[in-house]
Order: C-alpha cells, then structure tokens, then sequence
C-alpha cells in the first residue's frame, strides 16, 4: 500500500490543497481540464513522497544525497562558501528532474557542523554552472572519522525554495533526512579517502545507493 500510497513530506500538504482546488475550479469550466488537473494533484502528490528508505549503515561506505542521475564525478576544489577551496574534493552532481522523489540524506553518520546558505540564480540544474550560480545551500558534515563530507543543495529552474530538516550540531546517521528541494533541482556531494562507485548516467537511490568506499 506505501508503494501506491506513499507518505507524503510536510512540505506537500499546502500545495496538495492547492492543486485540489484549482482542480475544482477547472472542472466546472470544463471536464477536459478538470481532469487535467486531477492528474497535475496526482503528480504534485508523488512529488512530495517521502518513502521510508534502508542505509547501509557502514562509515566504510558513501550512500546517495538524493534520487536522481549522475551527472558528474570528478575531482574538484572544495566549496569557497566554506573556505576549503584550497582542497581537493572528489566531487558527484546528481540531478533530480520533476519526477525523483526530492528529499535528501544524509550519506554519512556524523556531525552537521556548518550549515551555510548561498542566494543565487535559477538556473538549469543540470548545468555546470548551476554549482556556482544557482541558490544553494551546503551542510558540512564531520563524519566519525573526522573527516569532512559536503552535501551541497542547488535549486533549479523551476525549484524555488531549499527546505532544510536539520540545524548546525546535529547527530546524524547515515541516511537521515536533512531536507528536500521543491520542484526540479540537484544535489552535490564532495568527499576525500573514498572511491567513487557511481558512473555517469547512472540512477541514485537516496539512502540506499552507494556513492563511494574506502
């Protein structure tokens, strides 16, 4: 019943409501784009789904920020917005297009030891740009090995809010939820003394997908 009904996140209520009105409205102008708008509350009802998911539970391994495709893997400086640009950083930018579930995770256990916000442009997400001139948000974490991973949220082109779950010296585990970006949108993860797992092209569960390994 979850997988046909799933939750969904506290995010998604106020739109739901929204949604079902105007699909009110449009039925008593016309049948056609009541319906419509019956099945745009249905996609806005999967958008805000905010499934239960199963970590690895392993600091050996890195698991997905979030649901999506993998856009890049490469090595790159480290965000200047944290004042690490002068380390090297393996870097994986997932995209998350209209129909991925958008709540993201944490890919680690540790400490959320800065949380930093970027105002910025509204950009396609799927851009290289979209890193540096996007609205975002990043949440430096310190694993239990002292070791910094980055979770960067960057809105997209029809994303217009960062939600965030979680403030600055929380515990987390590996795969707890840290927020979710509305509507399109991508998430960036750096990390140093793992191995990339994930190629380009390829599909990301957030939570459950492993990202690296040491």
């Amino acid at each position: 019943m979850d997988k046909v009904f799933p939750k969904i996140h506290n995010e998604g209520y106020k739109f739901l409501v929204i949604f079902g009105l105007v699909t009110i409205i449009l039925y008593f102008i016309s049948s056609f784009l009541g319906l419509i708008g019956l099945v745009l509350t249905v996609w806005c009802y999967y958008f805000f789904r905010d499934p239960e998911r199963v970590s690895i539970n392993d600091e050996n391994y890195l698991v997905s920020p979030a649901d999506g495709l993998v856009l890049q893997v490469q090595e790159s400086d480290g965000p200047k917005e944290l004042n690490m640009e002068d380390k090297k950083f393996t870097k994986v930018s997932i995209f998350m297009n209209v129909f991925d579930c958008h709540v993201n995770r944490s890919p680690c256990s540790g400490k959320l030891a800065e949380i930093v916000y970027k105002p910025g442009k509204f950009l396609n997400a799927s851009l290289d740009k979209a890193s540096e001139d996007n609205e975002r948000k990043y949440y430096k974490i310190t694993n239990l090995n002292g070791e910094n991973v980055i979770v960067v949220q960057i809105a997209g082109l029809i994303a217009r809010r960062i939600v965030s779950e979680v403030s600055e010296n929380t515990e987390l585990k590996q795969g707890d939820r840290i927020g979710m970006i509305r509507f399109g949108s991508r998430a960036d993860i750096y990390f140093n003394n793992y191995t990339p797992l994930v190629k380009v092209n390829q599909k990301t569960i957030a939570g459950e997908t492993l990202v690296a390994k040491r």
